[in-house]
């Protein structure tokens, strides 16, 4: 959602003056940048909170193809270690991808064969994997999704919730209710069907009922990080999110 004309740190700093606390940072290979980035951080005071997984949609774990999931897994593999040199204390993970050849018990099964192989990693770098439900034909209801993170049996799976995924299909404050305490981080986004036309648009906007969602998450307890995933844009649209964000976590 940053500027992508600007430095590392200055877009560090443009988030910290338009009245955000931390940032999502996605995958990062090269040593340097991800250096660049902590130090950003540590000058802005802005924390970084988790790792946005890179590799799971163009290399899926579920990719009957072993070279594809060996990529994915190598992807994987570094968000952990970013997650750790950041301080983060998770990764967003989307598990697996249905497709024509790829059913969903095949999904199910494949990624978390592949998830378990990785968990001994995240449990000694104490990062959580968070498994988030996108667009993907897959774990399509709040039961689906909780059980999945249940068969882990494991602390450090859980639920990387996105509040605007879900409302194509069901209403985000019981997909809230239903993970419960599986939810580690959520995403911020709208959604609206108006004129028959499915479109995400900005924070308020749309038809997610945000004090339900807000009364959901007081239930459940739920004390972690929202962050926003929306379009980007420059300082006064930022300082815009930023202030629907705070009428949304105020439960206005």
């Amino acid at each position: 959602m940053l500027p992508k004309n600007l430095s590392v740190l200055q877009r560090f700093q443009l988030a910290h003056d338009c009245g955000f606390e931390q940032i999502e940072c996605g995958t990062t290979d090269e040593r340097g940048a991800a250096e660049e980035i902590l130090e950003a951080s540590r000058k802005t005071r802005v924390g970084i909170h988790s790792v946005m997984n890179r590799d799971h949609w163009k290399y899926p774990l579920s990719s009957p193809d072993p070279a594809v999931v060996d990529k994915s897994m190598m992807g994987l593999e570094t968000s952990l270690h970013n997650a750790k040199l950041w301080g983060c204390d998770t990764v967003l993970l989307v598990p697996a991808v249905v497709t024509s050849d790829v059913s969903y018990s095949q999904a199910w099964e494949r990624s978390q064969v592949q998830i378990r192989k990785i968990l001994p990693l995240a449990r000694e770098l104490q990062i959580i994997i968070g498994i988030e439900e996108v667009w993907n034909k897959f774990l399509l209801s709040p039961l689906e999704f909780a059980r999945y993170v249940d068969e882990f049996q494991s602390p450090w799976i859980r639920a990387y919730f996105d509040v605007g995924n879900v409302v194509i299909s069901g209403y985000p404050q019981d997909w809230i209710r239903t993970l419960g305490k599986r939810i580690v981080k959520l995403h911020l986004k709208d959604f609206t069907f108006q004129k028959r036309v499915a479109n995400f648009v900005n924070l308020r906007e749309g038809e997610i009922d945000w004090k339900a969602v807000y009364r959901s998450l007081a239930e459940i307890g739920y004390r972690g990080t929202a962050t926003v995933e929306l379009d980007g844009g420059d300082e006064a649209y930022l300082r815009d999110v930023s202030h629907r964000v705070d009428l949304i976590l105020s439960g206005q």
